[in-house]
């Protein structure tokens, strides 16, 4: 059982990370500073595939290095690059470097990306990945041939979206994949409280554990961004405000002690928080110092 399993299971609030490969093999940045900052203070440590469908160095890689290091990394895994050959042949070549945690995707489309022209795959989405793994941990592949080898205690989970309009749609979705097999949920980004707990309220009868999503806003101009860009995400004007108030050296403060706040409102609704600092991993520290975590 991984440390992230162990920790839910015994009713721990519990903290993950997030930290993205690099583009090229130049991994200095992405072990010695964004995984030293955070390392201590969370469960486990997120590594993104191919974020944005922007090519990077394999999150695969990145998770067997951070494994040697005696940290717990989660796998992300998204559909758009492979088909169900190349993942199902990814899992068990993770699960024997020693990787336990999956974080099931079915990922940006190409377009979005720096490969604009590559073709899509898609042979799986998140829920049909999700099935997958349980296939495999019951000894099985897709083609119903029986394993050499079962990895049995993989800890699967997935995404969901507080703040999408309809809620009614993420909350089918949410049931669909606790009934393909995730045992977690990381959501995406919220930064309204009565948002949250109006989404835990409805989710809670799952009995899966939730850690919320907290993408530290660094600017009133990110802010602005992901309410026009970022489907399902809304920042209110009360965290905007304050951040274009601040100087530009006071604002890394300003945010840390918005997003504290959040933090503080939320703990009591859910079973942890998943941190993705997209940079700052340096003020991730002072940041849970704030909510006494």
């Amino acid at each position: 059982m991984s440390k992230l399993q162990q920790s839910l299971k015994k009713g721990l609030f519990t903290i993950t990370g997030e930290v993205g490969p690099p583009k090229g093999v130049n991994l200095e940045h992405c072990m010695e500073k964004e995984v030293e900052y955070i390392k201590d203070r969370v469960v486990a440590i997120n590594v993104t595939d191919n974020q944005s469908s922007v090519m990077r160095i394999s999150s695969q890689s990145v998770c067997s290095l951070l494994v040697q290091k005696g940290l717990e990394p989660i796998l992300q895994i998204t559909c758009r690059d492979r088909n169900r050959l190349a993942i199902q042949s990814d899992i068990l070549g993770a699960y024997v470097q020693g990787i336990r945690n999956i974080l099931a995707l079915t990922g940006d489309h190409n377009t979005a990306g720096d490969h604009p022209d590559s073709k899509p795959v898609f042979d799986l989405d998140s829920v049909s990945l999700l099935m997958t793994i349980t296939s495999l941990k019951n000894g099985k592949d897709l083609a119903g041939q029986e394993l050499d080898g079962v990895p049995e205690d993989i800890f699967a989970g997935a995404t969901v979206t507080p703040g999408a309009d309809p809620l009614e749609m993420q909350l089918i979705k949410m049931e669909r994949k606790i009934e393909s097999g995730a045992q977690f949920f990381q959501t995406q980004a919220v930064y309204d409280p009565a948002v949250f707990e109006n989404f835990m309220n409805k989710a809670q009868k799952y009995k899966v554990p939730v850690l919320c999503g907290i993408v530290i806003i660094k600017s009133p101009g990110m802010a602005k961004y992901m309410n026009n860009f970022v489907p399902g995400v809304f920042v209110p004007d009360n965290m905007i405000k304050p951040l274009a108030e601040a100087s530009k050296e006071d604002r890394p403060k300003k945010s840390i002690e918005l997003m504290a706040e959040f933090i503080r409102k939320i703990k009591p609704m859910c079973q942890g928080i998943h941190i993705m600092a997209m940079g700052w991993e340096k003020y991730v520290p002072e940041m849970l110092d704030m909510c006494d975590l």
